[in-house]
């Protein structure tokens, strides 16, 4: 094999931590012809479709792709900014302030960085910038509150195929989930207690999860019933009774069954169940994004108001909110004990060069 970044260690470099936060990935602009190259990395990764190669690839190459990213770019033009992305807009600020708040609490020795899974940043480029910096510890955090294969899986796959090319290897601390820590769930109730100030309660609460195949649930993915701990802690954390909330589980393609109950056809029953009124909040997105905006925002929206309801609304995301950052940072903080000694003074650093450096 050969080796990559043969300037991975130097003993010259102060050693810094790296802290690489992630999140699925989204397009580089809202067109049919930057959605191919994305869906086609996304879509065939296996721990996101689970199906044998051969057949899938047929289906993806001849089917998917051919017909797919002329409708995802019209939904992505809906939500693209001026800052572009709005999932790579928010990774930039939550990168931002959890630089900040790690730099003021612990040092200047920290290199935070972020990356897509699918699309751009990549990973791999940004693991480059990571060590040119001088990191000589990694944490990764994969912005998904909860385990999934398709999504915190994949990245852990997505990281572990850098770092088997490269010829040497820092520390390396990887936070699977944090579905249930308390700083993010006292996040999310604080975000939806301050919607309530500003609008009132609706009938009910619905919070909403990206949807996954019901058989990865029978097969070992946590994914569902962390999905349900998160929603129990909320509802707990706001003081609802039973009745007052509900999960439910969106975004699903193909003909196999998913997590159910359906976002969709959920709020399409409501109203005729005496539901007009609903607040949709989304616990498993830590940025808004076109499964939020688009799907939530507009698509069930437009679903919910059809179908009889009279009040709809949606909550966003936490994103660079100053106490979602504040739990982010926490949760990083506790993944680096035992990592936060003082880094070597620039003197010393030089020493450690001299004497440790390669034998003439």
């Amino acid at each position: 094999m050969k080796y990559v970044g043969q300037s991975d260690y130097r003993h010259s470099t102060t050693p810094r931590i790296g802290v690489l936060l992630t999140n699925l990935g989204t397009p580089e602009a809202p067109t049919a012809k930057a959605l191919k190259p994305y869906l086609k990395q996304f879509l065939w990764d296996p721990r996101v479709v689970e199906v044998p190669r051969p057949i899938w690839w047929l289906i993806l190459n001849g089917i998917i792709l051919n017909t797919r990213p002329k409708r995802s770019a019209e939904a992505y033009r809906t939500v693209w900014s001026e800052r572009g992305s709005p999932l790579l807009a928010h990774l930039e600020d939550q990168v931002a302030g959890i630089t900040d708040r790690l730099t003021s609490a612990h040092g200047d020795h920290f290199v935070v960085r972020g990356a897509m899974r699918y699309g751009t940043p990549a990973i791999s480029s940004v693991l480059n910038e990571m060590f040119d910096a001088g990191i000589q510890k990694l944490v990764a955090l994969p912005l998904y509150p909860q385990y999934g294969g398709p999504t915190t899986g994949s990245t852990f796959d997505e990281i572990s195929d850098d770092l088997t090319r490269r010829r040497w290897l820092p520390a390396f601390r990887f936070i699977s989930s944090y579905h249930d820590d308390p700083r993010y769930i006292n996040a999310m109730a604080e975000s939806i207690r301050a919607h309530w100030e500003k609008h009132g309660r609706a009938q009910k609460l619905v919070l909403s999860y990206h949807g996954m195949p019901k058989r990865y649930l029978i097969e070992g993915d946590p994914y569902h019933c962390q999905c349900h701990k998160t929603s129990r802690l909320i509802g707990e954390a706001l003081g609802l009774i039973e009745g007052d909330m509900m999960t439910t589980f969106q975004s699903r393609f193909g003909r196999e069954e998913w997590l159910q109950p359906y976002t969709d056809e959920t709020l399409q029953t409501l109203p005729a169940q005496g539901v007009s009124e609903v607040q949709v909040v989304c616990p498993g997105f830590s940025a808004d994004c076109l499964e939020t905006i688009e799907e939530i925002g507009m698509e069930n929206r437009d679903t919910f108001m059809e179908a009889g309801g009279a009040r709809y609304e949606y909550i966003p995301c936490l994103n660079a909110d100053a106490e979602h950052l504040d739990a982010l940072s926490a949760i990083v903080t506790d993944e680096l004990r035992g990592w936060l000694g003082q880094p070597h003074d620039a003197a010393t650093t030089a020493r450690l060069a001299r004497n440790l450096g390669p034998a003439q």
